[in-house]
C-alpha cells in the first residue's frame, strides 16, 4: 500500500536540500522574496542571502527577476528556503540571472545528463558558439548566446537531446557547424 512510483518525465519539481535551482521572483514581502521554483509552494529567499548584502547594501531583486540559488532547507514540513551564497559567504556563480537570456524547461532526467560530470553535450555545444548557460535541478535552463538566433538553436538542441542518440546529436550539430 504505502509505495508510489515516479516516473523520470516527473512534472513537479520537489525542493531538495542543497540543490542548485533557477527561481522566478514572484513577491517581495517585507525583508523575504516569494520564488517560484516548480514546486508545490513557493520559496523564501532572504534579501541578506546575497554576498556583500547588509541591511543597508540591499541586493537589487526585482519581481520576474530570474534568481539562481541553493536549497538551506526543504523539507516537507516547512517552506523551502533558497540562498545565493555559499558556505564562505560568497556567491560562487549564484545571484541574480541575466534579463536578456533565455529561460526554458525541460524533464529533469534531462537536467540530471547534463549536469553529469561526462556531459558531452554541453562540450559539444560550446564548439558552436559561445554562449552562458545556467542549468537549474529544478529542470529549468537559462541560455544566452550572442544573438538571439544562436540563443535559440542551442535551446533547440537542448530541447532535442533527450530524445537523440550521441550519434544523432553529433549529425546534428555537424549540420550547424556546417561541416
Amino acid at each position: 500500500g504505502g509505495a508510489y512510483w515516479v516516473d523520470s518525465q516527473q512534472k513537479r519539481y520537489v525542493p531538495v536540500k542543497g540543490d542548485h535551482v533557477i527561481g522566478i521572483v514572484t513577491a517581495k514581502a517585507g525583508d523575504v522574496f516569494r520564488l517560484d521554483v516548480g514546486g508545490s509552494e513557493p520559496a523564501s529567499l532572504s534579501y541578506l542571502a546575497f554576498e556583500g548584502a547588509t541591511k543597508r547594501n540591499r541586493p537589487n531583486v526585482q519581481v520576474g527577476d530570474l534568481i539562481y540559488g541553493q536549497f538551506v532547507v526543504a523539507n516537507k514540513d516547512m517552506e523551502p528556503e533558497m540562498v545565493c551564497i555559499d558556505s564562505s559567504g560568497k556567491s560562487s556563480g549564484m545571484g541574480i540571472i541575466g534579463q536578456d537570456g533565455f529561460l526554458f524547461k525541460v524533464s529533469l532526467g534531462l537536467i540530471r545528463k547534463l549536469l553529469a560530470p561526462k556531459c558531452e553535450i554541453i562540450q559539444e555545444l560550446s564548439q558552436l558558439y559561445p554562449f552562458e548557460l545556467v542549468l537549474g535541478m529544478n529542470g529549468r535552463i537559462w541560455v544566452k548566446a550572442k544573438t538571439v538566433q544562436q540563443t535559440l538553436i542551442i535551446v533547440n538542441i537542448l530541447e532535442a537531446c533527450e530524445y537523440m542518440t550521441a550519434e544523432q546529436r553529433k549529425q546534428a550539430l555537424a549540420k550547424l557547424s556546417g561541416n
